[in-house]
């Protein structure tokens, strides 16, 4: 134990975890690692009661139980063929317009983010179900695959998301609420990603050309009949978790246990369960609860020594004495959240800036819930913003390689949706309802 000053503590700390995730190593173990190595010069051998009872207390709270069971909720509903029913169904109603095979991927991403809310499930789903249908007839490759990554990651925001899960136990505020507020920010997203494309496919219409009438000859009525019937059980399911919370029958911990069973009922109707895909989705389920359970018990270890050496209290003078005044200190933490999401996963990001940062948002002014909110949108640009950019990946390990899809297509297809996320949060600044409104309905 030597004598530090918490200024020489966070910029160790902070340095050290930035030093760490260049080396290529485990998060988990760079997070954990730096919080015992700083820990120990600070605290000297106390440091482990803090990393134990740190690690303890939030490793067992109630809440984070929901996350593997929307894990399995999300997988199990992978694998029950829904995706592939509702866009045989949207490709009949969506085909004909220049552009409507990519606005048939968003509209699936947002309905199926509004049940499953793990992104590598949704964007390899999308790749694997929209994407040769658009590039075989002659879409560009960057308008095809940034409409993926676009979709898909609107799992991540939209609820039941884990990331919603994870951020409520951190800052302290209901993930009820959260799932509520979270909703038409989603939608509002979605909607100017749509808009988008439909707009720029009416002006390029070699990007996107339209569907011939002949594979879409299909009389309305068994359109119409085949689209009910493929949006039934996603809306089941949606009403199985959020409109229980909504209504106040259950929190989200027995609200994701309806909904795992929900999951498992569908795929059992549709004829996909078996013991092989059960037994798959149980060890998928363990294995990603895991990762996150793993990077949480590092972060919650890496925050107690930050908080307990005053880190805490250096970061938020730092903020409050940014120029600009409140603003200033929001756009500040806004850009630190976007810079991070460039380098470092999303779970690292929340397990440790949010206990650090959330203190500081009453003090500015500004509703927790609505703060909390913007840096939830903000990170749905880490997925698409390289060098870490989750989206990116999946989508490239996805695509069918005789569709000759690059790395170099999928970041110049997902840049005009990285603008739109700027714009959502632009539009969250100023009209904060945007947030505020659905939780404020909310039957208690």
């Amino acid at each position: 134990m030597i004598d530090i000053s918490p200024e020489a503590v966070t910029l160790l700390l902070l340095f050290g975890i930035l030093l760490g995730v260049m080396t290529g190593y485990h998060l988990a173990l760079v997070i954990g690692g730096v919080a015992l190595l700083v820990g120990y010069l600070a605290f000297g051998p106390t440091v482990i009661h803090i990393l134990y009872y740190r690690v303890y207390d939030n490793i067992t709270n109630y809440t984070l139980l929901a996350v593997p069971l929307f894990i399995f909720m999300g997988i199990m509903l992978e694998r029950s063929g829904i995706a592939e029913r509702l866009y045989d169904a949207l490709y009949l109603w969506l085909g004909g317009l220049n552009g409507g095979l990519a606005l048939t991927t968003l509209v699936i991403g947002t309905v199926m983010a509004a049940c499953v809310g793990i992104i590598g499930a949704s964007v390899t789903m999308l790749a694997v179900v929209g994407l040769p249908a658009m590039i075989k007839r002659g879409y560009n490759k960057s308008i095809a695959t940034g409409s993926v990554c676009a979709g898909g990651t609107l799992g991540i925001l939209i609820p039941p998301s884990i990331m919603l899960v994870v951020y409520g136990p951190m800052a302290l505020i209901s993930v009820g609420k959260l799932f509520m507020a979270a909703f038409v920010p989603g939608f509002l997203l979605s909607a100017l990603y749509c808009l988008y494309v439909f707009i720029r496919c009416q002006i390029q219409k070699n990007l996107g050309p339209a569907i011939p009438a002949s594979e879409r000859q299909v009389p309305f009525a068994q359109k119409t009949w085949k689209l009910a019937t493929s949006l039934l059980p996603a809306g089941l399911l949606i009403m199985s978790v959020l409109g229980v919370i909504f209504l106040g029958i259950a929190p989200p911990t027995e609200a994701a246990a309806i909904g795992a069973l929900v999951a498992t009922l569908l795929a059992l109707a549709y004829g996909k369960l078996n013991w092989q895909v059960l037994k798959q989705t149980a060890h998928e389920t363990f294995k990603l609860t895991s990762a996150v359970l793993l990077i949480a018990a590092a972060s919650f270890a890496f925050t107690g020594v930050f908080l307990n050496s005053g880190g805490g209290t250096v970061v938020k003078e730092f903020i409050l004495a940014t120029p600009g005044g409140r603003w200033g200190a929001f756009a500040i933490i806004m850009f630190v959240c976007f810079i991070l999401g460039m380098f470092i996963d999303w779970m690292g990001i929340i397990f440790i800036t949010v206990p650090i940062v959330t203190p500081v948002a009453p003090v500015l002014g500004f509703d927790p819930l609505w703060f909390a909110m913007m840096i939830v949108v903000n990170l749905q640009m880490s997925f698409m913003t390289p060098p870490f950019a989750y989206a990116i990946f999946f989508t490239r390990a996805a695509a069918p390689p005789e569709l000759g899809v690059t790395t170099d297509d999928i970041i110049r297809g997902v840049l005009p949706f990285v603008g739109l996320i700027v714009l959502a949060l632009g539009l969250c600044v100023a009209f904060p309802q945007i947030i505020l409104w659905l939780p404020s309905k909310m039957i208690a």
